[in-house]
């Protein structure tokens, strides 16, 4: 849903089986496997390194060339395997994501899968330490081997989401690259400042259909907040709702602290609080309803006149609390 006007100041799965590829995995051969010794050559490696697999005991011996981590690669999806790992009768291996994608067929031979780990596999990555993924984009640190997914699912240094609401975006990356991608490929206005005034019309207020309205990214102190207006239907009636985000994670964003205003007919409300980060989704933060709500109503009696046209005014500003080197407490930080 748009708005008739906007005014805008600112102060400053399954895989079929002929898809399967076929990869030449490697093969490991645990107790499940039969007796024979077998020595299986790696011929992407031109040091002819080997993998040395004892059936009988379920051990596996690595030659030092031998990249342990092509080992635990899984030859559908390329991703690390974690237990449990999976193989088929000649030992070659598959992740449990894949196993179910390829209907339990082993995607190198075409033999039943079954119900047989790895255990020799699971064993080798138990010794294993790995840098974070996130590495390059800044991580330094290193994990164990099946500590590592955990680290990297709330890691600070993983890409973020696109904090656009009005279409379901999959664009992520760090914050430089979204805030180009806001400014060119959802052409969101882009202000300068710590203090912002808008104006938002609408000619029938009653229509309301879980709509986002607007999003706004103001650059303040080196930082970027997005600011959301929109209406939404809560229980039989819409209400309309403002609330700011910011640009990087929540420990930073505890830093600041931003107030909006709505008013008109000598009577106004107030919000102030933390922004959220733009880890939360854009959902979650609207469904607990922390930022200024605006009841149907009250909006009109805001707007004046017949209270046939929404007519609201929202100001705020973003501050940031500076700790206090003498006396150990917070003093708010202003933006001219």
């Amino acid at each position: 849903m748009e708005f008739d006007s906007i005014e805008c100041v600112s102060s400053s799965d399954g895989i079929e089986e002929d898809e399967i590829p076929q990869l030449h995995p490697h093969i490991i051969r645990s107790q499940f496997s039969s007796s024979k010794t077998t020595t299986h050559k790696n011929n992407n490696n031109n040091n002819g390194s080997s993998i040395l697999c004892d059936g009988n005991n379920g051990g596996i011996v690595i030659h030092p060339a031998t990249s342990v981590h092509e080992l635990l690669e899984c030859p559908v999806c390329t991703n690390s395997m974690y237990p449990p790992i999976h193989q088929c009768h000649n030992g070659h291996t598959i992740c449990s994501t894949c196993k179910a994608r390829v209907h339990n067929r082993c995607p190198t031979c075409r033999q039943e899968l079954g119900d047989i780990r790895c255990l020799a596999l699971e064993k080798v990555a138990e010794s294993l330490e790995l840098p974070c993924k996130f590495g390059s984009l800044g991580c330094p640190e290193i994990f164990p081997y099946y500590s590592k997914l955990k680290h990297e699912a709330a890691c600070n240094f993983r890409p973020y989401n696109c904090p656009y609401a009005g279409s379901e975006c999959a664009a992520v990356g760090d914050i430089p690259y979204l805030v180009t991608h806001l400014r060119d490929d959802h052409k969101v206005d882009m202000h300068s400042g710590c203090t912002f005034n808008h104006r938002y019309v609408k000619s029938n207020p009653r229509e309301v259909e879980n709509a986002t309205w607007m999003l706004t990214v103001f650059n303040c102190f080196g930082q970027y907040f997005c600011l959301h207006f929109e209406a939404f239907q809560l229980g039989m009636a819409p209400v309309y709702m403002a609330f700011l985000r910011f640009m990087g994670d929540e420990t930073d964003a505890q830093n600041y602290t931003y107030s909006l205003e709505v008013g008109g007919n000598g009577r106004k409300l107030i919000w102030e609080g933390t922004p959220r980060s733009i880890r939360d989704s854009h959902r979650k933060v609207r469904d607990s309803h922390d930022g200024l709500v605006i009841q149907r109503n009250m909006a009109l009696f805001f707007s004046g006149g017949d209270r046939k046209e929404l007519k609201l005014r929202v100001t705020g500003r973003i501050w940031k609390e500076q700790q206090n080197p003498d006396e150990g407490a917070c003093i708010p930080n202003l933006c001219s």
